[in-house]
């Protein structure tokens, strides 16, 4: 279970970079569906694309995977609103399907994400973690138990 584990790691870790960097190559779809009570979509959206980012290369830095996994958590729960907003209004965005069943489904699939991340909460073998940095750098004051 725990090859997948870490594979699984990998995957959520590329996908949430890759959408934090579309926040900031094409932020206009994120600004769209923003609720309006909330002011500055525009730096809202560099903001969560920023906390993506840096999330996804958390979860692959051992010494900090689990706080990184603890934060995408608190970004899902915190977008969420977004995504309230685009079923509640229907707003209709290019390359997603206008239809209320895509609503009914995107909506659930933020539970996924935060289970997904919460995976990740529990401190993992340091020998079979998944990591963008040499192990032998990680000084062992940081290793996590």
């Amino acid at each position: 279970m725990n090859q997948h584990k870490e594979r699984l790691r990998v995957i959520l870790a590329i996908a949430i970079i890759l959408v934090g960097v579309t926040h900031f190559l094409i932020p206009e779809p994120y600004v769209k569906i923003m609720p309006p009570q909330l002011p500055y979509p525009l730096e809202l959206v560099y903001l969560s694309g920023f906390y993506e980012i840096l999330g996804g290369i958390g979860l692959l830095v051992p010494p900090v995977s689990q706080a990184a996994a603890w934060g995408l958590i608190a970004l899902f729960i915190a977008v969420f609103p977004a995504n309230i907003n685009m079923a509640v209004n229907h707003i209709k965005l290019e390359y997603i399907p206008d239809s209320p069943w895509v609503h009914v489904i995107r909506l659930p699939l933020q539970a996924v994400l935060i289970a997904w991340a919460w995976w990740y909460t529990k401190p993992s073998d340091l020998e079979k973690q998944v990591s963008i940095i040499p192990k032998s750098m990680i000084p062992k004051e940081l290793e996590l138990k």
